[in-house]
């Protein structure tokens, strides 16, 4: 491009533009970018770095990208001439001498030589102007001493400023044009297509629970609870176990990582340490009773088996942070450094109740457990992935007949139920009528002893060994209730044998 046209670009720029002429830009590369392909449409299919429009500083070029773009997802062919009825009418380019620029920017050609180094410093750029931004905000925050301010939320947001900087996601808060909503829309439809019709989020590796609610979506904030016993940090570990193996298969048989049904998981163990719950997932895995890892009581060919399963465990991308005492606020910069640093894809805390909320809420438990939900659904929007939560339930259960639980058990706060994308109640029929054997039949008893005794053991027969996940509230589909084999022994959830009539969902 010549230099008179870079000349007149500084010209016609906004005020704002005009303002900013020291914040780090390179117009004649984004020129000769932009030129090179418009000589060669093939440039943008052989960047490796994720370039937008946003990333322009100069706005008219910023607009000619975007349109480059959407004509290229239309299998159109882009030159300077497809160009010129989109910008006929604008005012800037009007001022550059009108849609000639367009034809001007392939002039030369120079940009051929290097497409990818300019896209690069593009970019680059880009990020640091990002950087000065939220630099400039971090130092007018902190210059501000009045009593309103909380210095810990400052750092939270700062943080989450840089994140999104580093992940090149400055412009993440900008409204999506319905165009790009729809993308994402079809592409996850094509992900549920292509997976054989039943998932279009993150797998559970449960495929009654897939068919349910179509897999865990990113975005979502899932609310699994239960009363003690029931197995809720069972089936999240069953889950992170699944998800993760998921994505070293899909890994190994050359599936992308986006369209993968798998992801590297975060589990927050904020109640268990690291080692016990790696003893779980060991006596899952290998088949061996965790009560039996723990003590020793194994054989030869056991301790062989746990070998086997550790080794195959090794290799998975399941991240654990046992830290005790987390705030919301630790919690979600924790989380950031791991999507950072691993591309976690979940993230399962166990449990929300151990979460302590910002200072200014802990004067009141409701006020913090709203907090601490309303965090967890930010934090699940803000990195774009699934977030299972674990909850407890209030004793109100256990004084009902009907021990299975309903939206109202939800302990401490309303605003778990509002926050939540989805709501799961772990429930197991087997270990309340466990609690309520009767006397055993002795010789001498009369027949109604004998007949009560053998109806308990007839309804234990019928129970053992069954749960049920009640799906209570779900944005994206229907209510109802999915059954489920669970193995006591290792602490397992499976689905049930095809032949076993107990079998599927029920719809509420």
């Amino acid at each position: 491009m010549a230099q008179q046209d870079v000349l007149k670009l500084a010209e016609v720029s906004s005020d704002d533009t005009q303002g900013a002429r020291a914040l780090p830009s390179n117009v004649e590369a984004e020129a000769a970018f932009l030129g090179a392909l418009l000589i060669d449409n093939r440039v943008l299919e052989e960047l490796q770095t994720q370039l937008g429009p946003q990333h322009f500083f100069e706005p008219v070029h910023a607009r000619i990208f975007e349109r480059i773009v959407t004509l290229l997802d239309r299998k159109a062919v882009v030159t300077p001439v497809t160009l010129r009825p989109y910008f006929e009418a604008d005012e800037q380019l009007k001022a550059l001498g009108g849609v000639s620029y367009l034809a001007r920017l392939t002039a030369d050609g120079q940009g051929l030589l290097a497409p990818r180094e300019l896209a690069d410093q593009i970019y680059d750029l880009a990020l640091l102007r990002e950087l000065i931004t939220v630099g400039r905000t971090l130092v007018e925050g902190a210059m501000d001493t009045s009593e309103a301010v909380e210095p810990q939320q400052q750092i939270e947001q700062a943080e989450a400023a840089l994140y999104k900087v580093a992940e090149g996601a400055a412009s993440a808060n900008e409204a999506k044009s319905f165009a790009q909503a729809t993308h994402t829309a079809i592409f996850n439809i094509e992900k549920a297509f292509n997976s054989g019709g039943n998932i279009s989020g993150k797998t559970t590796g449960l495929e009654s629970v897939n068919s349910k609610i179509g897999g865990l979506h990113d975005s979502d904030l899932i609310i699994l609870a239960g009363r003690p016993g029931m197995g809720k940090t069972s089936l999240v570990t069953n889950i992170a176990f699944n998800t993760s193996q998921r994505y070293v298969d899909d890994m190994a048989l050359g599936i992308e990582h986006k369209r993968s049904v798998g992801a590297p998981t975060a589990f927050f163990s904020l109640e268990m340490s690291a080692d016990q719950l790696a003893t779980r997932i060991l006596a899952e895995q290998s088949g061996i009773s965790s009560e039996a890892l723990r003590m020793g009581k194994i054989s030869r060919e056991d301790f062989q088996q746990l070998s086997f399963a550790s080794q195959r465990l090794a290799e998975l991308p399941l991240y654990i942070d046992d830290t005790p005492g987390l705030s919301i606020a630790a919690l979600r910069t924790r989380a950031r450094r791991l999507k950072r640093r691993y591309n976690i894809g979940l993230i399962i805390i166990d449990y929300l109740q151990l979460l302590s909320g910002s200072g200014r809420a802990n004067d009141n438990r409701v006020n913090e457990i709203s907090e601490i939900s309303r965090g967890l659904k930010t934090l699940a929007k803000e990195l774009e992935v699934p977030v299972i939560a674990l909850s407890q339930l209030s004793r109100a259960v256990e004084s009902r007949e009907d021990k299975k639980p309903m939206l109202s058990d939800l302990r401490e706060s309303g605003s778990i139920e509002q926050d939540a994308d989805m709501v799961w109640f772990v429930f197991r029929e087997d270990y309340y009528v466990n609690a309520t054997e009767p006397k055993f039949p002795a010789e001498g008893d009369p027949p109604g002893v004998v007949d009560k005794w053998e109806a308990w053991r007839q309804r234990m027969e019928q129970v053992t060994g069954l749960a049920e996940l009640i799906v209570a509230k779900q944005r994206h589909g229907s209510t109802g209730r999915v059954r489920l084999k669970f193995e006591a022994r290792i602490t397992k959830f499976s689905d049930l044998d095809a032949d076993d009539p107990r079998g599927g969902f029920v719809s509420d």
